[in-house]
């Protein structure tokens, strides 16, 4: 078993609190001890009780998502002797009341753009069956009960489309 270990960490700084008016500002400190600033999101708590400069849960819920069938693709590709030059995904998670009429993440779409090289360049029917697969592979996806889409641009090389 694997452990991932993440702490958070928050202080009053002298709000009085009990009146709902304090900072959400807080910190993740990861096992590797890297810092990184967080709030809540300025969609659910307003500016200035939040920081839009920090990460929110909802943002790293969708980048976590990214990342891990990013990682998986790679993996992938890398076996099946497909290079890949560059990678990019710009996710997009959607909070809306779920069936039972609370909000949640309801739909996370992955928009990868892979640029590939050398002598093989895979087909897009190649490309979306690595896709499938990293959705398949990555224990993130498997985890959650939210709808993740993956919606991959075509193939590309030297950044033309291939054939």
């Amino acid at each position: 078993m694997n452990k991932h270990l993440v702490t958070i960490s928050w202080t009053r700084s002298g709000a009085v609190f009990t009146d709902n008016r304090y900072s959400r500002r807080h910190e993740w400190k990861f096992d590797g001890g890297l810092i990184i600033p967080a709030s809540a999101s300025p969609f659910v708590v307003p500016i200035p009780l939040s920081d839009p400069a920090g990460i929110d849960p909802e943002e790293a819920f969708v980048a976590s998502l990214s990342s891990c069938h990013m990682l998986w693709f790679l993996s992938i590709a890398a076996k099946v002797g497909f290079k890949i030059d560059q990678y990019q995904d710009k996710a997009e998670g959607i909070i809306e009341k779920d069936l039972e009429g609370q909000l949640a993440i309801t739909i996370v779409t992955l928009r990868p753009v892979v640029i590939f090289s050398g002598d093989r360049i895979p087909e897009h029917n190649q490309v979306l069956d690595m896709h499938h697969l990293a959705h398949e592979s990555c224990f993130i996806a498997r985890s959650v009960k939210t709808e993740i889409r993956c919606e991959p641009i075509p193939a590309l090389r030297n950044g033309l489309k291939s054939k």
